[in-house]
């Protein structure tokens, strides 16, 4: 089973995706909300064509051009990383990870799952 995108709508009707794993995990999540679908597939594209980026490993004061991940330690001491589009733009974030070992892992997990991952619409949020 591979990866695949979720796109979520909320009732205010903008748009959100996750990237999940195979194992159903979510791997990472769009850094913005869009009004549109359209819009939402459309970063999802640009995760699906950087998602192979190099990183560049903040917490060693290292500097790469975009296309990159940018793998960074948060206030509370966890690591995380950014994936920037070419153009430089936020298209997805990470959960904090307690090691940077594991936060290198959801990159390789990403550039193994979105090239090829589906992308599913889910039906909008009822309260």
């Amino acid at each position: 089973m591979a990866g695949k995108f979720v796109i979520t709508t909320a009732k205010n009707g903008e748009f959100t995706f996750n990237l999940k794993a195979s194992n159903g995990e979510v791997i990472l999540t769009a850094s913005e909300t869009y009004t549109s679908q359209t819009a939402c597939e459309n970063g999802i594209n640009s995760v699906k064509k950087n998602a192979a980026s190099l990183i560049e490993d903040q917490t060693r004061d290292e500097k790469i051009a975009h296309p990159k991940y940018e793998l960074y330690k948060d206030k509370g001491g966890e690591f995380r990383f950014r994936l920037k589009a070419a153009n430089g733009q936020n298209i997805g974030k990470s959960e904090g990870y307690k090691a940077k070992a594991s936060a290198k892992k959801g990159i390789a997990s990403i550039a193994k799952n979105a090239p090829d991952a589906s992308i599913v619409v889910m039906e909008p949020e009822e309260k």
